[in-house]
């Protein structure tokens, strides 16, 4: 079984449109989950703890052996722009941490802060980055914006400023940040599941980014779901 998660309606539209579940969902709490055919697709909602919990969902109850996340992200590479694919071969959760004398040291979420490393990337496994290039290649020439693999970081707010976009860049070097893919890395990695993350920019995290974003969430959550669709075939 393939678990698939998004976090909001217009990431869900998308995924049903290319994802052959002509089935009821099913219910749990707030949760709806569209099952067949070795898949179980779930609308998480925003946020690390709706991710991590929709995830669980689906390791659990669906006994999910592969995670994928499918979604929209906000840009932090200068040089990309709305539309480009991030494959993500490097993860990150930068808003765990501990705060001394007034300032934070983000942390590896999961463990006692006091003592520990400062965070940063950590790299998927060898075998999803082969997978994931070898989606790149497919996808790329025929899908009209650029497709590459990348590092995305993770945290529970939307970033709508320029300041911070550069600083975390320039901290992490990440491409991209979401609300959601480090905590589900974190429970793939505990249930010892793969997890693809594919995230389509829908802004540039700056101060424009809710207005980008908007209008922009469609096209890239579509974006998303069709390297989904590929992606599945090449698991298969």
């Amino acid at each position: 079984m393939i678990g698939i998660l998004c976090a909001t309606p217009e990431e869900l539209a998308a995924l049903r449109a290319v994802l052959d579940l002509d089935v009821a969902p099913e219910t749990h709490g707030q949760t709806q989950v569209w099952a067949g055919r070795g898949l179980a697709l779930t609308r998480s909602g925003l946020g690390k703890v709706n991710a991590a919990s929709a995830a669980t969902l689906l390791l659990d109850r669906y006994a999910a052996t592969t995670l994928i996340f499918s979604g929209v992200a906000g840009g932090l590479h200068p040089e990309l722009s709305v539309g480009a694919v991030l494959l993500a071969d490097r993860l990150a959760v930068h808003d765990y941490g501990i705060v001394t004398a007034g300032r934070f040291t983000a942390t590896r979420p999961g463990v006692i802060p006091f003592g520990a490393p400062e965070a940063g990337l950590e790299p998927v496994g060898a075998e999803v980055v082969e997978t994931l290039r070898r989606l790149r290649d497919d996808v790329a020439p025929g899908l009209g914006h650029p497709v590459q693999l990348g590092g995305i970081t993770t945290a529970d707010y939307f970033l709508n400023c320029g300041r911070t976009r550069d600083e975390l860049r320039g901290r992490l070097g990440a491409d991209a940040i979401d609300m959601e893919s480090g905590a589900v890395a974190q429970v793939a990695e505990a249930w010892g599941a793969p997890l693809y993350v594919i995230r389509t920019l829908s802004d540039l995290a700056g101060e424009e980014s809710q207005i980008t974003f908007n209008e922009m969430e469609a096209m890239a959550a579509k974006n998303s779901a069709a390297c989904v669709k590929r992606l599945l075939e090449l698991l298969a």
